[in-house]
């Protein structure tokens, strides 16, 4: 498989708008009208489920074992995740001074802190990954060239 460059400007883009989609989302939500951060929230569950069925299908359809090996490990986390979030992490987080709601809210809030976290280290994952695969795109064109060299010789 021949390693394209505009890959990874293409994925960058796609970083930048949800990037930029979270950051209007989060202001919109800052502004503490009720029913603006229902209709956010729901517009931003609705994506998440496009894109949970979009990664199901490329699993499913994908003719390269490796990319839907990978997509499995994405559908995986998210599964894993949910599963926690519906109750062990909420169990673990109560006490005997907060009620049901309290723990709710606590434990959105903790998973929202986490899932930020995992975006960061998402995103410098991406960046040892790029630059690592660069940097063997590059040595292995070196090494072409001094094979082409040696054979023109």
């Amino acid at each position: 498989m021949e390693m394209n460059n505009s890959v990874f400007a293409v994925k960058l883009y796609e970083m930048g708008e949800q990037y930029g989609k979270l950051q209007c989302r989060i202001r919109v939500c800052e502004e503490n009208n009720r029913k603006r951060i229902h209709e956010t929230l729901q517009k931003a569950a609705d994506e998440y489920k496009e894109n949970t069925f979009l990664l199901e299908e490329k699993v499913k359809n994908c003719r390269s074992r490796a990319v839907a090996k990978l997509a499995e490990a994405q559908l995986d986390y998210r599964k894993k995740t949910e599963e926690l979030m519906k109750g062990p992490v909420m169990e673990a987080l109560h006490s005997q001074e907060s009620s049901p709601e309290q723990d709710e809210k606590e434990t959105d809030m903790l998973y929202a802190e986490f899932a930020m976290d995992f975006a960061t280290l998402a995103v410098q994952q991406a960046m040892l990954s790029v630059l690592s695969a660069l940097d063997r795109k590059n040595d292995i064109e070196k090494s072409k060239g001094v094979k082409n060299q040696e054979e023109d010789a």
